[in-house]
């Protein structure tokens, strides 16, 4: 997959098993910097592929934001969190989540000090980018993850007002589980020559339960 050794080192060091099937497909296009839909059900290793990703591409000398990850709740943000910083953990790679229900002075705190990755919630990384805490100018690589699901809980104007704060070329990785018509309007107004991978659920059954074990959670 050309994943740096630091990167590997990330992978083994916290156990990660076989690359699962959305790993296999997705890494090495979003890694060249490709845009890419991915329909994937949750469990199957789709926090690893972006996660991966991630760590792979940041500028670690740098402590600006250069990936964004967009998830519908709490949990899935700061699960998002953890697996990057699991990963990262030999290239230093720094990741914080801003999500609802925690201190809006420790996410600026974090965000003034340096973090190369966000994971969050529209709401909150929306109103970050508005107090001119969380800076968009160099994010290079936009994460939607489990997309249908944030629109179903009403989140879609706020993805897109969020997507108009970054940069013009932006690199942009959609994961949904479903299709609807909403995710292809944002899919044609975000994307560019998209790559569409598609990960059936019975592919789970044919290969090792995917976990990581940097906070016992499936991926």
């Amino acid at each position: 997959m050309g994943l740096s050794d630091d990167v590997l080192r990330g992978i083994y060091s916290h156990r990660f098993d076989n690359p699962s099937a959305i790993q296999q497909r997705a890494m090495v296009p979003i890694v060249r910097g490709q845009d890419v839909i991915a329909q994937v059900q949750s469990g199957m290793g789709k926090i690893s592929t972006f996660a991966l990703a991630s760590c792979q591409i940041v500028d670690t000398s740098r402590k600006d934001v250069q990936v964004l990850i967009l998830s519908p709740t709490r949990d899935l943000a700061s699960q998002t969190e953890r697996v990057v910083l699991a990963i990262g953990s030999y290239r230093n790679v720094l990741a914080h989540a801003c999500v609802g229900g925690k201190s809006m002075g420790e996410d600026i705190r974090k965000l003034e000090h340096g973090v190369n990755v966000v994971s969050g919630t529209p709401g909150r990384v929306l109103d970050m980018i508005k107090r001119r805490t969380l800076c968009t100018r160099a994010i290079k690589l936009l994460v939607l993850d489990e997309a249908d699901e944030m629109l179903s809980r009403g989140f879609k104007d706020q993805i897109y007002d969020v997507y108009r704060f970054l940069p013009p070329e932006l690199q942009v990785v959609l994961v949904s589980a479903t299709f609807p018509t909403e995710i292809l309007e944002m899919t044609g107004r975000f994307m560019t020559d998209p790559i569409r991978i598609v990960v059936k659920r019975d592919e789970l059954m044919l290969e090792v339960s995917y976990v990581c074990r940097a906070g016992g959670v499936a991926c």
